[in-house]
């Protein structure tokens, strides 16, 4: 009997308090009757008439209605109350309103159906494989999807063979997200045996597409086919225009979601102790790999032995659409990268202390030592 339980809400504009405290009340009816007081009124009442009553077994017929009504209204209570929660969590509140209600009653819980599974291969290089990750648990979220722990392409140009799991902590990917969407390691028992009757259907989604796209166009895939395979994740997903919940979305997979394993943790923190060590320093992606500079066709001070090789390993690349490239319309539409000399030249002008560590946050530089020599006359100090 004691544990009755009533929905507490703050007192809203206009009505009066019972309590000059300014205590959260309970409130029931459209009367204004609390339920805390309607409870302890008949619990006391049934405390009473228990203590007058020598012997409970021996009760008359007047008695037993006694307990029969008590246990009635109790019940009530009960019905009433919960009916309140619902209607209270259910209606639309004016802003004004809101700031007196305590926010624990006025957020219903995420309703979750699942629409379907979706696995993905995610593509690129590390910053790319973390944004596209993002968009596709963003992805998941809005249509009511259960996403499969991504995988890592391993056909890239540096042919590294690193899962997820290699690199993220995938426990906490999970669990951090797990008021947003469902996320599994791997599809059901009997998903996985639904596959071997047809084949998994794969779908290269439409670049830079907004969420209209993945309403009309992606979700009734999902309803039909219920496991889809995204084939890529770079630029799946505009990133400009965007509802702000679904841009939200996308941050908190990037900055909380997506966590480093220890180990790779631990060798970040240490590289990070040995520069500070040394005084101040700057972190600089040149983005002048090999692959880089064949994707974008940009040529400028290479010899035509480095253009000849940029362009072949371009055209081996069945995945990268464009190939013949004008590079000298490509730099003057801003669209190839600094080589490393302006990028000092650039440094220089922002006033950047020539003396301060300048650490390559980069891959392996094209054309090494000798590409580094423009940024070395500016800035010395190079590590890597």
């Amino acid at each position: 009997m004691d544990k009755i339980s009533c929905t507490k809400v703050g007192v809203l504009p206009g009505e009066s308090e019972d309590k000059p405290s300014g205590k959260m009340g309970y409130k029931v009816g459209s009367r204004g009757i609390k339920c805390e007081k309607l409870r302890n009124l008949i619990i006391r009442a049934v405390k009473t008439h228990k203590s007058n009553s020598s012997n409970p077994a021996s009760s008359t017929p007047g008695e037993s209605r006694f307990w029969a009504i008590g246990i009635t209204l109790l019940l009530i209570v009960m019905w009433t109350c919960g009916m309140q929660s619902m209607a209270f969590q259910n209606a639309k509140w004016p802003a004004a309103t809101l700031k007196f209600i305590h926010p624990a009653v006025i957020i219903p819980e995420r309703v979750y159906r699942n629409n379907g599974y979706l696995t993905v291969s995610s593509n690129g290089g590390l910053n790319q494989m973390r944004s596209g990750i993002s968009d596709m648990v963003t992805i998941a979220r809005f249509l009511n999807l259960t996403l499969v722990v991504p995988e890592l392409d391993n056909t890239s140009f540096w042919q590294d063979n690193s899962q997820f799991g290699d690199i993220f902590d995938v426990d906490h990917f999970i669990d951090s997200l797990k008021d947003e969407l469902k996320i599994v390691k791997e599809l059901p028992p009997y998903q996985k045996y639904k596959l071997k009757s047809r084949p998994l259907f794969q779908l290269a989604p439409r670049s830079w597409s907004n969420m209209s796209y993945y309403y009309d166009t992606v979700l009734p895939i999902f309803r039909k086919f219920e496991i889809v395979h995204f084939l890529k994740t770079d630029a799946r997903l505009s990133n400009n225009e965007l509802p702000e919940n679904v841009q939200k979305m996308r941050c908190k997979v990037y900055y909380e979601g997506l966590r480093f394993t220890p180990h790779l943790e631990k060798i970040g923190k240490k590289v990070v102790s040995i520069l500070r060590k040394k005084g101040p320093f700057l972190a600089l992606h040149l983005r002048y790999e090999k692959d880089m500079l064949a994707f974008t066709g940009c040529t400028k001070e290479l010899n035509k032995q480095e253009v000849d090789e940029l362009t072949s390993m371009r055209y081996a690349c069945p995945w990268w659409k464009e190939k013949k490239i004008n590079s000298t319309q490509k730099r003057e539409e801003g669209l190839c990268p600094m080589t490393p000399g302006e990028v000092g030249l650039a440094l220089k002008a922002l006033d950047i202390d020539p003396e301060i560590q300048v650490y390559i946050a980069a891959g392996e530089i094209y054309g090494k030592e000798k590409r580094l020599e423009g940024l070395r006359a500016f800035y010395p100090n190079l590590v890597s």
